[in-house]
């Protein structure tokens, strides 16, 4: 049976491991941390089997974690990223596995069946040694990266990957958030709150309790007889911003004008 500790300081990533790891007999979950510095100090008092750690956090970041904790009672980790390049550069070269998100079923299946054949095969010294190199690798990207995510959706049947300065605005739709590139609207299994970390590389604007806008893409933008803001984007959709958001939106158009010398 392998112990399982979960750190993700999103709720909705968290769930998503909670249900993957539900599936599977051999796994059997005993902490699930939103702050990463009480993750660390339940993980050095009663070390995991498996550590699923997300590399993006605010109060401490998963490398910093991964850093402190003992070599001597090291669990296999799973890192999880929405950093494409992290993964690419990092992870494909090294012994340490990693879950890109979003991800199915299948791709969680695919990593637990390499972390089992992991624990039977690595030393304790291999695994430190595979640590090592993967975060010297992380933070090697991290430098001299942009930071600028892709994100992975749908439309129609088609997976893409898109560069999140590509989506011009993102809006809650159920279970999914609409991004839309141009003409074209994708679909990804996501909250707004999640996409809204994803794109904070971006200048977004919320001008709505379901819509974020990226400025950038912002062409064109009048008032409705109400004084809502009407936004015409780079591709031709059009968003409106709710009574809410109105003085916020207001506000942050003003600080773009151009003033007088």
């Amino acid at each position: 049976m392998l112990e399982v500790v979960i750190v993700d300081d999103e709720l909705a990533g968290r769930r998503t491991l909670r249900d993957c790891c539900a599936r599977e007999p051999d796994l059997k979950i005993i902490g699930e941390y939103g702050d990463s510095r009480a993750a660390l100090e339940a993980i050095r008092a009663r070390p995991p089997s498996l550590l699923f750690l997300d590399i993006q956090m605010d109060s401490l970041d998963g490398v910093s974690l991964a850093r402190s904790l003992d070599a001597r009672s090291l669990p296999l980790i799973v890192f999880v990223t929405a950093y494409d390049q992290y993964a690419l550069e990092a992870f494909d070269l090294s012994a340490v596995d990693y879950l890109l998100k979003p991800f199915d079923d299948e791709r969680f299946h695919r990593t637990l069946e390499r972390v089992r054949r992991r624990r039977e095969a690595e030393t304790a010294a291999q695994r430190q040694e595979a640590l090592a190199a993967v975060l010297e690798r992380i933070e090697r990207g991290a430098a001299g990266a942009d930071l600028r995510p892709r994100v992975l959706a749908e439309i129609g049947s088609r997976m893409h990957m898109l560069d999140v300065a590509q989506i011009e605005a993102a809006e809650a739709d159920r279970n999914y958030v609409k991004l839309v590139v141009g003409r074209d609207t994708f679909h990804a299994r996501s909250t707004l709150q999640q996409a809204e970390k994803t794109l904070q590389s971006q200048p977004m604007l919320r001008i709505s309790r379901s819509c974020l806008v990226n400025i950038n893409h912002v062409r064109e933008i009048s008032r409705t007889p109400r004084g809502d803001f009407i936004l015409v984007l780079a591709g031709g959709a059009t968003v409106t911003s709710s009574e809410g958001f109105r003085d916020a939106v207001r506000q942050h158009l003003e600080r773009l004008k151009v003033r007088p010398g």
